[in-house]
């Protein structure tokens, strides 16, 4: 199951999160995740969508808007999507992005991003097989674009 989250799921997030940093190289740190996660809740700067698995939240995704002066428009960038590692290669990763898409699009954008690292192959290979199209290589990440 995969709702959007609030407030009230932050217990859930918190660890995924922390995992999701550990896996781009930082430190552990379990509370400046639960405080970077509550403002962004709080202050409603970004979109979470949560993935249960037998009630249990084992995937995050985190989506970020941003606005184009010249096209007048406001886009969704996928910034964050972590799946536990108990609960890849099930079809949650794949869900949650689809999740991201369905709310992007019901809210008017026509155009989804993300960034990945260069070496995240496993997430690249998801990315392009849903459509997802390589719009940039810099040094040690790949920027990808959907229209939606």
């Amino acid at each position: 199951m995969i709702r959007r989250a609030s407030i009230d799921d932050l217990a859930d997030i918190v660890p995924l999160f922390d995992a999701y940093r550990i896996f781009y190289g930082q430190a552990s740190d379990l509370e400046r995740a639960r405080l970077f996660l509550d403002a962004r809740l709080n202050n409603q700067e970004s979109i979470i969508f949560i993935a249960y698995q037998d009630d249990r939240a084992v995937g995050f995704t985190q989506l970020y808007p941003t606005y184009s002066s010249v096209r007048t428009h406001k886009s969704w960038i996928l910034n964050d999507l972590y799946v536990a590692a108990t609960a890849r290669k099930t079809g949650i990763g794949e869900s949650l992005i689809n999740s991201a898409i369905a709310f992007a699009k019901a809210d008017g954008t026509d155009v989804i991003q993300l960034e990945t690292q260069i070496d995240n192959s496993v997430a690249q290979g998801l990315y392009l097989k849903m459509g997802f199209v390589l719009q940039e290589r810099g040094t040690d990440f790949l920027l990808f674009k959907k229209s939606i």
